[in-house]
């Protein structure tokens, strides 16, 4: 391989919530933390430099976004996922969880009624509450180890007051990379009740082979029912700068977004973000096919040590994203007994299941995007806790 995921990277003392807000977020530094979903690997080379070469210049004044950067967007999504998206339907936006609340408060207003999928991406939850929608939940079914969705229950949910639906497509955090057939029923079912479709497909890159990502708008008659949340974070490791891209063919609903933008003066962006974007969109495609094959690697290492070390544990085998969804119900401990056990005596730090909402007690994610040796590390943590709870 060109690219040397092996690699170990210091994170420490670099602001990293992920490594430095061990002792804030879990009461312990002395934990892995194999939890937030950002990767433990290095960003591709090209992006790196792209990034070095516009800091040399030493002013970091306000960023237009060229032409070039949106362009670097849409030619991406014509070649990775099939889909000829338009200049004029891209709105450039501060993060996906950002623009989704931004979304919720566009469209919708307090009271209004706005449906999740659990166990589903925690801030979905606290977008809803925290503008005061009303949120109804849509479980997702899990049935012969994998996860779909409960189209029947759907239709019984919508009312008059359901003015949206928040998609997670690939499905944090159960790996489901949704099909053409599945999202076009629920499509159907949200056209023909009137319910806004704000899809957060930030994983959309991270899917393995076996299957394919399709955005929901991209399939016919739906493009005008959805709201589409994009960033290159997930796939190139650079959340930290906090650029993301929101696609609205529906001119009206595109106006209203920009409005909003606009108004709260979120649209001007960070002179690395859109440095970094452009650089990873236009150069990073080999250096994400590596990482692909290797995520896949850390995959089947997981599969394999669970199923010879730890049986008792089950693995909800993930079809994109480098989260996986691990089953701990067998032990019988309630969401805190799990928790104590994960951080005190497997000294590991997962996202513990229940935050993802109804559905989630009894599971933990588990983020497989570092080297394959912090991977066993954490894998053998885990195993000597379970042996020495015996």
């Amino acid at each position: 391989m060109k690219y040397d995921f092996d690699e170990y990277v210091d994170r420490h003392n670099t602001n990293s919530i992920k490594w430095d807000g061990m002792k804030g977020l879990f009461g312990t530094d002395d934990t892995l933390p194999m939890w937030v979903a950002d990767m433990d690997f290095l960003s591709p080379p090209k992006v790196v430099e792209a990034i070095q070469k516009r800091a040399e210049h030493g002013v970091y004044g306000y960023t237009l976004k060229s032409n070039e950067f949106y362009e670097s967007f849409t030619d991406w999504m014509k070649k990775r996922h099939g889909w000829d998206v338009k200049r004029d339907w891209v709105i450039a936006a501060p993060g996906v969880v950002s623009t989704l609340a931004l979304s919720v408060l566009t469209y919708t207003h307090p009271g209004d009624e706005v449906i999740v999928q659990p166990p589903v991406y925690y801030p979905f939850f606290r977008i809803v509450k925290g503008l005061k929608r009303k949120m109804v939940y849509n479980p997702l079914k899990f049935e012969n180890d994998k996860y779909t969705m409960d189209f029947e229950d759907l239709e019984k949910k919508m009312t008059d007051k359901t003015k949206m639906l928040l998609l997670c497509s690939p499905q944090n955090p159960t790996g489901r990379v949704w099909t053409k057939e599945e999202l076009t029923t629920l499509g159907k079912i949200c056209t023909q009740h009137n319910v806004l479709i704000a899809s957060d497909e930030i994983h959309s890159d991270i899917v393995y082979k076996e299957y394919k990502h399709t955005p929901i708008a991209s399939i016919e008659g739906f493009s005008q029912n959805v709201i589409t949340l994009m960033a290159p974070s997930k796939t190139f490791n650079i959340a930290g700068l906090n650029t993301a891209l929101a696609v609205i063919p529906n001119e009206s609903l595109y106006r209203k977004f920009w409005l909003l933008i606009e108004s709260m003066g979120l649209g001007i962006g960070n002179v690395f973000g859109v440095t970094a974007a452009q650089a990873a969109y236009e150069t990073g495609e080999e250096w994400l096919e590596e990482l692909l094959d290797y995520l896949k690697g850390n995959l089947e290492f997981l599969k394999d040590f669970v199923k010879r070390e730890m049986p008792q544990i089950k693995v909800v085998e993930p079809e994109g994203t480098y989260l996986v969804w691990l089953d701990f119900r067998s032990l019988k401990m309630d969401d805190q007994e799990l928790r104590t056990f994960m951080l005190e005596k497997a000294k590991i730090a997962l996202d513990d299941g229940y935050i993802f909402g109804p559905g989630g007690s009894g599971f933990q994610r588990l983020n497989i995007a570092s080297p394959r040796s912090m991977l066993k590390d954490g894998l053998k943590r885990i195993k000597r806790a379970l042996r020495e709870r015996k």
